[in-house]
């Protein structure tokens, strides 16, 4: 049976390697960010929810009284 010629694998990971960071590099340097980044304001709003209105409760069938 023949042997496995590891020789090229070094070179072929590490060609691979630097071919994928350099074309994630030019894929971010592509992008436009915004050059001052602003501050946007949250307004907290109310929201009026049925079951907010009216008191309620859950009784867990445990706590309920036995019948």
């Amino acid at each position: 049976m023949p042997q496995l010629d590891t020789s090229p694998w070094f070179i072929t990971a590490l060609s691979t390697v630097i071919t994928l960071f350099i074309m994630m590099q030019l894929k971010i340097s592509l992008h436009n960010f915004p050059q001052t980044p602003s501050i946007k304001s949250i307004k907290l709003t109310k929201s009026n929810n049925p079951w907010e209105s009216k008191w309620t409760k859950i009784y867990s069938p445990l706590s309920l009284p036995q019948q």
